[in-house]
Formats: C-alpha cells, sequence, structure tokens
C-alpha cells in the first residue's frame, strides 16, 4: 500500500525539481479546498458505487504473464487469405502473429458471416475487423463499411489504424463526430469514401440531414456497443438498425451482453458466429494498489510526491468530473509538470492536439475523464492513477487497462479515503 507520508519528498528536492512555485502555501478558498469539495460529490454527478468498497479489490501483483497474443506457433497472418499488399502493411504495423480475437474472426468475416465477438478492449479486435474488411473492399470497391463507435477518441484511432493498414490500396476513409466541423464531413462523404467511422450523435445529426443514408453500407460494425448502451444511446443504436439493408454482413463487438444488447441484437445479425475473448477481469501485467488519502486537503501533494518518483514517465489520471480534471491540470502546470488533459468541454482539436503530444511524449502526464478509459491504444504508459474513484469496477478495469499493454508490465494506483 502506497502511504502519502512514506513517499513525502523534502522541500528541498521538490525546489530543485520544479522551482519555489512547488512549495508554495495554498491561500485559503484555493485549489486544495475547492477540489476536495469538487472531489466528495463529484461535481454534482452521480455518487461512485465503488465508495466505501473494501480496499483489497484494487490491490493485486502482476503475475508477470505471458503477452495475451500467444498463438499456436504454426499460425500467421499467411494462413488467411489477403491481398499481399495488405499483408506486407500488417507486417508494417508489427503486427506478427494474429491475437486470439483476431485468430478466430478474420477468417469467418472473409467468408461474409455475421460475428458477435465478446472482446475486452486491447485485445486486438480493431483490426480483427479492419483487416478482413480492408481486404473484401479492395477486391470489391462497390462494397462500403460503416463503423459506429461511442467515443470521438475511439473514432480517430480506428480511423488512423485503417490509414496504416489500407497504405498504397487507394482505399479512403471519413470519420463523423462531434466537435468538429459538420460541414467538412458533409463534404468527405459526398466524396464516397469506403470506410466511413461514426460517432451516434453526429450520425444521427447527419443522417437527418440525408448527408448520408445506410442503406448504402454493405458492411456494418458496431464496437464497444456495451459502453453505447450505457451511456444512453439504446435507441439510437435501435434507429441505426432499422435503416440497415436486410442483406448485409454485421459485426457486432462488445466486454458483455446485457439483456438491453441482446435485443439489439435479434434484429441485427443473421446465423452469427460467437467469439468469446475475454481478458480476466484485471490484466495480469498490471501491478495494483492503493493511496490512502490522509486528509483531502493535501491529497494533490500525495499525487506530486509520486509524480516526482523515478519509474513515472509517462502516466496517464483519470478523474470523474471535467472541472475537477481542468482544476488539477492548472495545479499541475502551477508545480512545473508537462501536462495536458482532455474531456468533454475542451474542443475536439484540443482533444487531439494534447493526445498527440501525449502519446509522442512531449507531455509526461495526461489527465481525462472517463472519455479515454475506452479503446484507446497508447504505448508505453507507464502508470494509471485513479485520482477519483471510477462509477463502476468496469469502469476501473477499462481505466487501468490503459497501461500494461502487449507484454508489458504497468501499475495502476487508485486514491482511496
Amino acid at each position: 500500500m502506497y502511504n502519502g507520508s512514506r513517499y513525502r519528498q523534502r522541500t528541498s528536492i521538490r525546489n530543485n525539481s520544479f522551482g519555489n512555485r512547488s512549495s508554495k502555501p495554498f491561500q485559503q478558498g484555493g485549489f486544495s479546498r475547492g477540489f476536495s469539495a469538487n472531489n466528495r460529490r463529484g461535481g454534482g454527478q452521480r455518487r461512485s458505487q465503488l465508495e466505501g468498497a473494501n480496499i483489497n479489490m484494487f490491490i493485486r501483483k502482476a503475475a508477470g504473464a505471458a503477452p495475451e497474443q500467444l498463438q499456436d506457433e504454426a499460425q500467421n497472418f499467411d494462413s488467411f487469405n489477403l491481398h499481399e499488399t495488405l499483408k506486407q502493411n500488417i507486417a508494417a504495423c508489427g503486427y506478427n502473429v494474429p491475437t486470439p480475437v483476431q485468430s478466430q474472426a478474420i477468417k469467418p468475416i472473409l467468408e461474409g458471416r455475421d460475428v458477435i465477438g465478446l472482446a475486452s478492449t486491447g485485445t486486438g479486435k480493431t483490426a480483427a475487423f479492419l483487416i478482413p474488411l480492408i481486404n473484401k473492399i479492395y477486391l470489391n470497391r462497390a462494397q462500403k463499411a460503416l463503423i459506429i463507435v461511442p467515443t470521438r477518441e475511439l473514432a480517430l484511432q480506428i480511423n488512423e489504424e485503417f490509414r496504416n493498414l489500407a497504405r498504397n490500396m487507394k482505399l479512403y476513409s471519413a470519420f463523423i463526430i462531434g466537435g468538429t466541423n459538420m460541414y467538412r464531413q458533409i463534404q468527405d462523404l459526398r466524396r464516397n469514401p469506403h470506410l466511413v467511422i461514426a460517432t451516434p450523435g453526429r450520425l444521427k445529426d447527419l443522417i437527418e440531414r440525408k448527408a448520408i443514408y445506410l442503406e448504402d453500407y454493405s458492411h456494418i460494425v458496431l464496437d464497444e456497443v456495451d459502453l453505447m448502451v450505457d451511456i444512453g444511446f439504446i435507441n439510437d443504436i435501435k434507429f441505426f438498425v432499422s435503416l440497415m439493408p436486410k442483406v448485409r454482413q454485421s459485426l457486432f463487438f462488445s466486454a458483455t451482453i446485457s439483456p438491453k444488447i441482446q435485443d439489439i441484437l435479434r434484429y441485427f445479425v443473421t446465423d452469427p458466429v460467437t467469439i468469446s475473448v475475454k481478458k480476466q477481469d484485471t490484466s495480469e501485467n498490471v501491478t495494483q494498489d492503493v493511496v490512502k488519502v490522509e486528509r483531502m486537503e493535501k491529497k494533490v501533494d500525495q499525487l506530486h510526491d509520486l509524480l516526482i518518483k523515478d519509474g513515472f514517465d509517462k502516466v496517464l489520471i483519470f478523474g470523474r468530473t471535467k472541472h475537477g480534471i481542468e482544476k488539477l491540470n492548472k495545479e499541475l502546470e502551477f508545480r512545473g509538470f508537462k501536462v495536458g488533459a482532455i474531456h468533454g468541454n475542451k474542443r475536439q482539436s484540443q482533444r487531439q492536439r494534447i493526445l498527440q503530444s501525449f502519446k509522442q511524449n512531449q507531455i509526461q502526464i495526461l489527465l481525462a475523464t472517463d472519455v479515454a478509459s475506452r479503446g484507446l491504444d497508447i504505448d508505453n504508459v507507464t502508470h494509471v492513477i485513479n485520482y477519483d474513484l471510477p462509477q463502476t469496477y468496469d469502469d476501473y478495469i477499462h481505466r487501468i487497462g490503459r497501461t500494461g499493454r502487449a507484454g508489458k508490465t504497468g501499475f495502476a494506483l487508485t486514491f482511496v479515503n
């Protein structure tokens, strides 16, 4: 267990690292009091279901497991009937052998089967559906694919992976997400892209504007469906399904299948192949521990003392509210850290720029609400810190899944009262 006083650094160390500002006392009514008050009630949001839970649920040693990509040694991407250029792109992306979800999904998707994939984040499922779709569209350019995802960041990441996998194949994509220029997206759709990646809200807007017709798409992917249902898009999903052609290929990926999701499935897939590649609840490669908060007004000091320790090289910190994250961002900047924040009040261009800075190691710390807890694949995140408790245990699992990826060891720390 991490204890704040145990790791408290002397003021002289703090001054040498970040200048005299970092030891400056807080004024009454300043950051500490305001942030802790916001923290206690989540800025008006729902109380976390994990408040008062046994802290042992957040403590676990990494088992030093082998990378989850381990496969039958005889299998590789040559075993699939893929175009040579696509296989070259797969190798250039660093994919040596298929992950379990790729092994089970690529062949039936190439054969035109509907697929229900039960797969956790970080299992390689994006490439599992992109690789066969790219191959099919390349061989028959009259086909088009629509991918619907819950978050802007996931849409952008899928678009980036599509471009890498489809390099030199003259296939084009468009992504339609909120927070960006709708007119430009309409222009992109008029260019008749082979692949469209969309978030539900903006997709619905463009359907109503008659800028996109779902009956034109022969392949449909719903990704991270459980999150779309959780955040209130179930009626939109049913609406989208009602507009799709009856003859289509439908690919459906979710971490869980709740009764609400089963209701969607009845209308969405036909004679599907079901695959299940669920990781354990928490990654074998993530060491999990807690930080006991001594006093709420000293919470940010405890965070500071962790961040200046050796090994905290690339840190993702989660908070519950946009307001709280923004306050913490300003405070850490004041203390001399290289930090950025993404949340719903940021313009999409700002979110993209900050995320890119974190990926390229231009900033050491990324602060985020749960907008970043799903789908983002960021290399070499050394630590995930739950500065605020997540809403649910599932949210916790997705948060800490940002570290300990691709067989590497990561660390997750959760602040508890």
